[in-house]
């Protein structure tokens, strides 16, 4: 939002200046937008364990990843791949906004925000696994220091000497777009002139993964290609793919920001959260809360519903979830609603992670005024009768998006960012 534009609320402003990452389908912003522009899924059939106990044959596992490239030996040990995706994102991420940090010269100033579903628990799996073969002995000794999910933030703050706030939110899918609000909000309230906002998760174990294929929310696509296992808003839609990933951005004081020369992607605008308080994994039926979630944001951000530009919906490719996030956005915006993309299919979905990744994404449409797309989209669905850019990427003009965020437990996010 330019300065003529922009409400005069008086609040501190918060802007993006780095990126940071680690997805299926790039490690890297530059690598997850070729994989935009090319319209290449990261999702494939799962290659770590056997599968075929499962209904669910597909995820999106970064197979690339090195954790050497980005930690010391004497790191790693303490660091398990959660916490390792997250700690590398952060640091992508701080390269990419040009900010300096030295852990022997702490910064009380600068705060870490992040989020994750299930944190550690795939590092706990292996290692009752080896509790049970071998005994105590046989386990690592550090696993108290991994299981819990709040390793994300504190290896973050130890790497780097950010003693402002921490915090490490669980709140599902939604985790990642409660941690860019949490910055907004630190910025805002004067806790902290730069943020290390982002999400993390690794859950590809076959215990976790057998978790979410025994209750029928995962696709079960046995088909060619498979990354078609994956296909939002597609009338042929099977469920979700799981994946891992992590994704942090530098979210910087305005003022601060402007006066060091940052690169700017794009201005936080705004946040809402609320609760269906229905059910576990099915939506509240007429989609009163996540319609609530989305005016919030709009109010929050000083926009109105015909100034969004793009949508990054949640678009999880289930069949319930992809019709009440179309009927919602319908409800707000009526029978003309902005373009909306489910990226999804290209990043499968990493939990807690994905609101983050996906917030990178928008930052990335906006600097690069073009539109992700929703790729594996043949069939379309009557139930879900939008614009969701199908299967290529296309320019636009985008000033003000709106990204969804919608997890277990009924819990909505959305954040709104504008182009500055």
């Amino acid at each position: 939002m330019t300065d003529s534009t922009r409400p005069a609320t008086g609040r501190r402003r918060a802007v993006i200046t780095g990126l940071g990452p680690i997805t299926a389908a790039g490690i890297g912003k530059n690598a997850l937008w070729k994989s935009v522009l090319e319209a290449r899924s990261g999702i494939a059939r799962v290659s770590t364990f056997d599968v075929s106990p499962f209904h669910a044959q597909h995820a999106a596992e970064i197979r690339d990843w090195d954790p050497k490239v980005f930690f010391p030996p004497h790191r790693l040990k303490r660091l398990d791949r959660y916490a390792q995706l997250a700690v590398a994102s952060a640091l992508l991420a701080l390269e990419d906004a040009k900010l300096p940090w030295n852990p022997e010269t702490p910064q009380d100033r600068v705060g870490v925000a992040f989020g994750t579903a299930l944190g550690g628990i795939a590092n706990a799996e292996k290692e009752h696994a080896a509790f049970l073969a071998g005994g105590p002995r046989a386990v690592t000794q550090t696993l108290a220091l991994t299981v819990f999910g709040g390793s994300a933030h504190s290896n973050i703050a130890i790497e780097c000497g950010f003693r402002g706030p921490g915090t490490t939110n669980s709140n599902s899918c939604s985790s990642g777009a409660l941690a860019v609000a949490d910055a907004l909000r630190f910025i805002r309230e004067d806790m902290a002139d730069v943020v290390i906002a982002g999400a993390a998760e690794a859950p590809l174990t076959p215990l976790t993964f057998g978790a979410f294929d025994f209750i029928k929310t995962m696709s079960r696509w046995q088909g060619a290609p498979p990354e078609y296992a994956c296909r939002p808003f597609d009338l042929e839609r099977q469920g979700f793919v799981m994946g891992e990933g992590a994704a942090s951005l530098v979210i910087e004081e305005y003022e601060h920001a402007r006066r060091r020369g940052a690169h700017i992607y794009a201005e936080v605008l705004g946040w809402s959260l609320t609760n269906e308080a229905y059910h576990m994994t099915s939506p509240l039926p007429g989609g009163a809360a996540v319609i609530r979630c989305m005016r919030e944001t709009l109010a929050d951000s000083g926009l109105a519903p015909e100034q969004i530009d793009y949508i990054n919906a949640h678009a999880s490719g289930t069949q319930m979830n992809d019709a009440n996030e179309a009927a919602c956005i319908q409800a707000i915006f009526g029978s003309t609603p902005p373009p909306v993309s489910g990226t999804k299919a290209i990043t499968g979905h990493p939990l807690g992670a994905t609101a983050a990744i996906e917030t990178v994404l928008c930052a990335l449409a906006i600097q690069e005024q073009q539109l992700p797309p929703t790729l594996h989209f043949a069939n379309p669905d009557p139930a879900c009768a939008l614009d969701i850019v199908p299967n290529a990427v296309r320019p636009a003009r985008i000033r003000y998006v709106l990204n969804n965020a919608f997890g277990f437990g009924g819990i909505n996010a959305c954040v709104a960012l504008g182009k500055l």
